[in-house]
């Protein structure tokens, strides 16, 4: 019977979780999930070209897939917005079924040959969270919004990887505490805007950085947004 690939993919990935607390995602748990899924290594190969690392990217985009679903089903009406992104971040976490392939996700993304790989998967959850709030910004505070929210979330992950106390709730602090912080420099960005020494002053990298624009719907895969060029 022929299977697409996502469906593929997705066999790979349930059946290489049962391998990921004891052998990481390595080879080994590759070639265990293509036996235990029944799959052709051909099959195998032509959906994850990397093996184990492309499982590992894909488990990651679940958690992103599953934070979006239960997000839109979030009543958000009555929060100040600083906690709806708590919200996100913390749904992003509980999206989490296996805190143990998160460790070793942890670990793989950490090794330099797959650095890239790691940081492209955070300013993706990054986005997903501000793109299901309802983010509309279209110049630079569109790289600064996922740029921020992205350190958040690696700080509160690595907290959270070796948190014990019940139901988290040190890691929960420890996000709104992070939260807090952005909300901080945003105030005072805010009160530089507002100054009217400081804004004369900013004028000049405050133009350049009007220049830069979010990616548009027409996009190239290697590049992260767009560069408008200044008009004489």
């Amino acid at each position: 019977m022929t299977v697409s690939s996502e469906t593929a993919r997705e066999k790979l990935l349930d059946a290489a979780l049962m391998h990921v607390p004891f052998d990481g995602w390595s080879e080994a748990t590759f070639q265990a999930a293509i036996r235990d899924a029944d799959l052709s290594a051909e099959v195998a190969r032509s959906v994850c070209p990397r093996g184990a690392v492309d499982l590992a990217m894909a488990f990651h985009r679940r958690g992103d897939l599953t934070m979006r679903e239960r997000l839109a089903e979030t009543d958000l009406s009555g929060m100040k917005f600083r906690e709806k992104v708590t919200e996100a971040v913390w749904l992003r976490l509980e999206a989490v079924d296996d805190k143990e392939a998160v460790r070793r996700g942890t670990t793989l993304f950490a090794l330099p040959m797959h650095a890239a790989d790691g940081a492209r998967l955070i300013w993706e959850t990054a986005d997903a969270i501000w793109t299901t709030l309802g983010d509309r910004s279209d110049d630079v505070n569109w790289y600064t919004k996922r740029a921020t929210l992205g350190g958040v979330w690696s700080a509160t992950v690595l907290y959270w990887l070796g948190d014990d106390s019940p139901d988290h709730m040190a890691t929960r602090a420890f996000l709104e505490r992070r939260i807090e912080d952005v909300m901080q420099i945003e105030k005072f960005k805010a009160q530089v805007r507002n100054s009217p020494v400081l804004s004369k002053l900013m004028a000049g990298p405050n133009w350049l950085l009007g220049q830069i624009k979010a990616p548009t719907s027409v996009r190239r895969d290697d590049l992260p947004g767009s560069w408008t060029s200044p008009r004489n």
